[in-house]
Order: structure tokens, then sequence, then C-alpha cells
């Protein structure tokens, strides 16, 4: 599970963050101010931090250097301005990204998610003695070398791009993948039919899951996830 901290002086702000946050299954710790996000950065690490620009006690961008000090955590920051300069200096700090106020709760958790794809640690199953990259949980067996998968032992069929679909979703376990990437990923960038085929897909690969098909969280508006 990803840790986030969302840094703000504004306590609705950080709360509508965190709550699209949460129910995306992530970790959230807040801080009011760019001092105490420091503080809590030199006590623990984070995955991503969301940090305003004007803060009391210390700003965005001081903040930032104090943090680069001691970690190389990913910083999305956050402007009411949106003025080049801020944008010039966020980056010669450390910033990852700039998102400009206001903005909806789908692009900020679009340009979370986007981070930490980039970010995350690779290759989420080990290969074996005979070199297979094998996803194990339970009963439930992916072999994404052989491309096939095993329930209970028991070897199961699915359409090719349901097979991989779960694929994809398994190589990026725990991460939000949107219905977008999904499509371009899977299907390709030339595919243009209805996005609904995904759903049709899902409801295949789910089925024949079985008991393991809630390993795949809907996410309502955005896409899926696999809980891995």
């Amino acid at each position: 599970m990803a840790k986030i901290l969302i840094v703000d002086d504004e306590a609705g702000l950080r709360s509508v963050i965190k709550r699209y946050a949460v129910f995306e299954g992530y970790e959230v710790t807040e801080a009011s101010d760019g001092m105490e996000a420091v503080e809590l950065c030199r006590a623990e690490t984070f995955d991503i931090i969301i940090m305003d620009v004007m803060m009391p006690e210390l700003d965005g961008f001081s903040a930032v250097r104090e943090i680069r000090k001691v970690q190389d955590t990913p910083v999305i920051m956050l402007t009411a301005r949106g003025e080049e300069y801020d944008k010039v200096l966020g980056f010669e700090v450390g910033v990852d990204d700039y998102v400009v106020k206001p903005f909806s709760s789908k692009e900020i958790m679009l340009r979370i998610n986007a981070i930490l794809r980039r970010t995350a640690k690779p290759a989420p199953a080990e290969p074996d003695d005979e070199g297979h990259v094998i996803y194990e949980k339970e009963g439930f067996k992916a072999d994404l070398t052989a491309y096939k998968v095993t329930i209970d032992g028991e070897l199961i069929h699915l359409p090719p791009k349901a097979m991989d679909m779960l694929f994809y979703l398994i190589r990026n376990k725990n991460i939000a993948i949107p219905r977008e990437r999904l499509l371009s990923e899977v299907w390709g960038y030339s595919y243009f039919g209805d996005d609904r085929t995904i759903d049709t897909h899902m409801k295949i690969l789910r089925k024949s899951l079985g008991r393991y098909g809630d390993t795949i969280t809907t996410l309502r508006g955005l896409g899926y996830r696999f809980d891995g």
C-alpha cells in the first residue's frame, strides 16, 4: 500500500484529496504546514508528497528543499497562481509535477497514479528455477511466462485479451490503472471501439477466477486495481 503525505494549510482541501486517495487504497498522512511536513519526512518515508506552495511557518518550496536532504520522495506541487516562475523554481528544487488550483479530484489522482507507476519497483513476481515469472496466491497461480492461469491446480481458459488484461494488472499490482490506460496498453493505441469492451472482458475474467475474482477492485469513475 502506497503512503501519501498531503501538505496544505486548508483542511477542506486535504480532506477532499484524502477521501479519494483512501478510496483507491492508499494510506494517507496529513500536515498543515511545511514545517510539520519536514518533521514527518525526517521520521518516516512516503511514496509521494502532495505539497501546497503558500503555507504558514514554511512555504512549499523551502519544505521541499529540506525534505530533499533526507529523502527523494516524488512531489506534486499545488499552486493557486500557475505562474511560470513558480513552476521553474519548483522543478529546480526537485518537484516532479505541478497542479494549478482549482483542480478536479480525478486529475490529481491520475497524476498521483502516473508518478507511482513510474517510480514503483518492478517485478511483482519472481522467476522460478526454470526462469518462469510466477504470481501465486493460495490456490491462484499465474505463469506470466508460459501464459497460463490455474485455480486450485486446474487450468482455466480465457479470451486472449482477458488474459492480457489480467497479466497487465498483475504486473502493476496494487496500482490504480485507468480504463484509458488499459485500452491503450492491452488493446493498443489504434483501438477506437467502445470502451465497454473492458467491462465485458472483466466480467468474463472475474467469473473465471471464481473466488479470486475479488482480487480485482473496480475504482468507480477511474478503472481497476489488482490487489495482490
